[in-house]
């Protein structure tokens, strides 16, 4: 059975990240779309709500498993039995810094990398952006799913209500 893993932190989950994860699962047999748990980096959204979102918005994918991970990522492959990690880029810049990860992965631990190009229109698409347009009631609607939308509309209104929003 051929495992792979789509990472991010899906700080919200995008229509970029879902093409990507769901596009690999018409390749292998299990992908795990994986969220860090970076403690050093505080997100809008909660991991357990970056999972709810992620598992909505793939759950008629049947191949497709929603978990989290602290750490390296390679480190959670050799764990879980993953011998590929699935990549997506989206301009030249992205192959520099992502090929440089995906050596370092291989040197570390023999897990390899998989780098698939990012469908044309979504080729702009972060969410950072995707949170920067929210953040000033901008429509979002095409970049993601109207679940991740509403729960971004919800983050938003509580930070207008008064400062930061619920962890």
């Amino acid at each position: 059975m051929r495992r792979v893993v789509c990472s991010g932190s899906f700080d919200p989950v995008t229509n970029g990240h879902i093409d990507i994860i769901g596009r690999a699962a018409r390749q292998y047999d299990e992908v795990v779309a994986a969220v860090l748990n970076n403690v050093n980096k505080r997100g809008l959204f909660t991991v357990p709500e970056k999972l709810d979102m992620l598992r909505e918005c793939t759950r008629e994918l049947d191949n497709v498993r929603v978990a989290e991970f602290d750490g390296l990522l390679v480190d959670y492959c050799r764990a879980n039995g993953i011998d590929m990690i699935i990549r997506s880029l989206r301009s030249v810049s992205d192959f520099d810094y992502e090929l440089q990860i995906a050596q370092m992965n291989y040197r570390l631990s023999g897990v390899e990398t998989m780098f698939m190009t990012a469908n044309p229109q979504y080729s702009f698409l972060s969410s950072s952006l995707v949170k920067e347009v929210a953040q000033y009631g901008g429509d979002v609607s095409s970049l993601v799913s109207p679940y991740v939308e509403a729960r971004l509309r919800e983050k938003y209104a509580e930070v207008r209500r008064g400062g930061e929003p619920s962890r």
